[in-house]
């Protein structure tokens, strides 16, 4: 059965089937190569795409920007200081302006229910750029990398364990992206720090269908036997209360991913993987705060003798999201 996208929000994972998200993968992997060698066809001629962003950005504002200008399109950022948003006018009303003037809109902040309320306003299609609930954009380019990593095998092949804070998008966003794809997916954190029982519930629902395994554990031992790929996440975010910070890193230091924590996947073609930034030294103002506060002076959740390793395949991810972010907008927009 064909697939068509077209006009399609992605506000979440379980936005689309097993199918849809496969064939956005092949997308990206066409779009990769067609830009790598010189045979890119422009799709998006004379689009507009407006860039909401209530957060700060690397990777993800870039991604957009470059993929639109790839594909002959243009794009408008807007900061927190730049719109009425949330400040003079309610998110569905600027959803309703933008969509009489943009092709498609971007937005990445706090609140799942801020881009809900976009999406319900606007008549152009709405992507999440990262909520504190989910990063749907950044799966498909972690999914996309594992792919380019597991010569050959299926997703549904592919072991993985997060480590660390699963409360908060990646945690959940892996759980749940993993259950869809029928893959083998590891949560490994305290059992305070698992993905909340809702998004269990569907990580499980959806998992019957796919064929996923899903294990939750507070075990590193358990969580990383036998995986193909480990990853992580930052354990503290700049303002956040220091006690915070203190609290935070006590309870996660024995899920930190060190030479140790690669050894326990008995697999030495394990990889690593992280949607960046990383806390593995102190060449960051939050690297180094928190290494003051805490001892940790050789990394927070990754150490940086496994960040600066062949195992590392971030930057890998990193690119990944202006290929993958290419696809959604041409699959939905695209002429």
């Amino acid at each position: 059965m064909g697939v068509n996208l077209h006009h399609r929000d992605f506000l979440k994972e379980l936005d689309f089937t097993r199918s849809e998200l496969q064939f956005l993968l092949d997308l990206s992997r066409d779009l990769k190569r067609a830009k790598y060698t010189g045979t890119e066809v422009p799709r998006m001629l004379g689009k507009n795409v407006a860039l909401i962003f209530e957060k700060t950005s690397t990777r993800t504002r870039c991604a957009f920007e470059v993929a639109v200008h790839d594909q002959g399109g243009h794009v408008t950022y807007l900061d927190p200081g730049s719109s009425q948003l949330g400040h003079k006018e309610s998110a569905a009303d600027t959803a309703r302006v933008l969509s009489r003037m943009f092709d498609a809109i971007e937005f990445r902040g706090k609140a799942q229910a801020t881009i809900e309320e976009l999406a319900e306003g606007s008549d152009v299609p709405v992507y999440n750029g990262l909520t504190d609930e989910w990063h749907p954009t950044q799966m498909l380019a972690d999914f996309l990398t594992m792919s380019e990593h597991s010569d050959g095998r299926p997703l549904h092949r592919v072991t993985y364990c997060f480590m660390g804070d699963g409360r908060f998008n990646m945690g959940r966003s892996l759980l749940v992206m993993g259950a869809i794809m029928g893959s083998d997916v590891r949560i490994c954190a305290p059992t305070d720090m698992w993905p909340d029982k809702e998004v269990q519930d569907v990580a499980g629902e959806r998992a019957e269908e796919s064929g996923a395994r899903i294990t939750l554990t507070a075990d590193p031992a358990e969580g990383l036997r036998g995986a193909d790929f480990v990853h992580t996440d930052v354990w503290v975010s700049m303002g956040e209360a220091k006690d915070v910070w203190a609290a935070r890193v006590r309870d996660l230091t024995p899920y930190q991913v060190n030479a140790d924590a690669m050894a326990r996947t008995d697999n030495p073609r394990a990889r690593f993987m992280h949607c960046l930034p990383a806390f593995h030294d102190t060449r960051t103002t939050v690297g180094r705060d928190v290494a003051e506060l805490t001892g940790m002076d050789g990394g927070l959740e990754v150490t940086d003798e496994v960040f600066s390793s062949a195992a590392n395949i971030s930057f890998d991810q990193a690119e990944n999201r202006l290929h993958t972010i290419k696809a959604l907008m041409v699959a939905t927009i695209g002429a």
